[in-house]
């Protein structure tokens, strides 16, 4: 039986935690150039269609946590999503001389309800890289949304939602200071898959 995580209904105005890994475990990410062409990727193709509040590209998954659109017909933003995994599937395939899917064949959803749970999930998306054993200093990961976020420089994500959330930038980063008990979000998390 599929699980709720596959199966739950992407719908306008609500906020999802999104994400998938490489099928069998595999990198999804082979050079450097491939995390920008998956964020490119993902301007393209979604950009219009949702706020995108925080994000991480680790070797052999992603994390996207993002608000759909409140004007989007039922299974519009699902539509966007296939095509932008196909279109970073196909070049990578091409890329990397391989055939068939790169990742799993349902991307996992999760609804996001409260705010404390918005709150700690763009803390554990940050911090993947270093909980992963990827870097020591999540801050300095650059396939994160974490910069983007306390820079002052134009983005296409929702920084002003996401700042506000934490009342202001220098909140923002004090709460990232501190490591939040992954317990309290343990049932969400991809490893429980």
């Amino acid at each position: 039986m599929p699980s709720k995580k596959i199966k739950t209904r992407i719908e306008p105005g609500k906020v999802y935690h999104v994400y998938n890994r490489g099928s069998n475990y595999q990198d999804v990410f082979f050079k450097p150039s491939d995390y920008l062409l998956f964020l490119e990727k993902m301007a393209k193709y979604l950009a219009d269609y949702c706020s995108i509040y925080a994000y991480v590209l680790i070797p052999n998954h992603y994390h996207i946590l993002l608000r759909v659109n409140d004007d989007l017909e039922i299974n519009e933003w699902s539509n966007h999503f296939l095509k932008f995994s196909l279109s970073y599937t196909n070049k990578i395939n091409y890329q990397e001389n391989r055939n068939g899917s790169l990742f799993l064949s349902h991307f996992r959803r999760i609804h996001v309800d409260t705010e404390d749970y918005l709150k700690r999930l763009i803390f554990y998306i940050h911090y993947n890289p270093c909980k992963h054993e990827i870097i020591n200093d999540f801050k300095s990961y650059k396939y994160s949304s974490y910069n983007s976020i306390v820079s002052l420089k134009p983005t296409r994500l929702a920084r002003v939602e996401v700042l506000d959330l934490f009342e202001n930038v220098e909140e923002f980063k004090n709460y990232h200071l501190f490591l939040h008990e992954e317990a309290v979000i343990k049932k969400y998390l991809l490893e429980e898959e």
